[in-house]
């Protein structure tokens, strides 16, 4: 990640030694992920559809939809091989309650366009930490993680790159923070749970 990706702010890190606590839920994070790319291509799309006419921006995100779809398609075929059925599965809040710090002014779709950004970023750092953590026991699983984390990482600083396109660099540079800020606040409050976006409360037992 290059230093200008984060000018204001730094996101918090995943704590050593949560991909190993997820190896045992690993076809759990693998139907996850599938749901994951399915609503990030969506996401695109409605982007695609909101933002300000631009012949660059919009091929730009209408490649990152196609993209989020193949990583779908390649995930189900993952999720068929290893006999796991595509269901409906519950969410783990993360996304929900990043999402509630978006501001409902003319910022909006800039706030909107950050998150995007910060989810993207988490879901690559993770899914680094879930290929090392498979790369001896899982490697097909270690592999498709490694596959997917370079177009994570594009595909954050694509949603940077958009989000000052909207709104002036300086709001951006100051927004991009406080959501940083209270993306760390929604994972140590959420419970930790077998999801790549679960949290990191652990349960107190009584």
């Amino acid at each position: 990640m290059s230093a200008s990706t984060h000018p204001c702010g730094t996101p918090s890190l995943t704590p050593a030694g949560w991909a190993e606590r997820q190896l045992p839920h690993l076809d759990t994070l693998l139907l996850e992920q599938a749901h994951l790319e399915k609503k990030a291509a969506a996401a695109a799309l409605a982007f695609l559809f909101r933002l300000p006419t631009d012949a660059s921006q919009n091929r730009q995100l209408s490649a990152l939809a196609r993209e989020e779809l193949v990583h779908f398609e390649r995930t189900l075929k993952l999720l068929e091989l290893r006999g796991i059925a595509f269901a409906p599965q519950e969410a783990s809040g993360y996304a929900e309650k990043l999402k509630k710090a978006v501001r409902r002014d003319a910022t909006r779709l800039g706030d909107e366009l950050l998150v995007a950004a910060i989810i993207e970023h988490r879901s690559h750092e993770r899914m680094t930490l879930m290929a090392r953590a498979t790369a001896e026991t899982e490697p097909v699983v270690s592999r498709f993680y490694s596959d997917l984390c370079p177009a994570e990482e594009r595909h954050e600083q694509l949603y940077l790159d958009l989000a000052t396109s909207v709104v002036d660099a300086e709001t951006v540079r100051t927004r991009h923070a406080e959501l940083l800020a209270h993306e760390a606040r929604v994972l140590a409050e959420l419970p930790a749970c077998p999801r790549l976006h679960g949290g990191l409360r652990e349960a107190v037992s009584r």
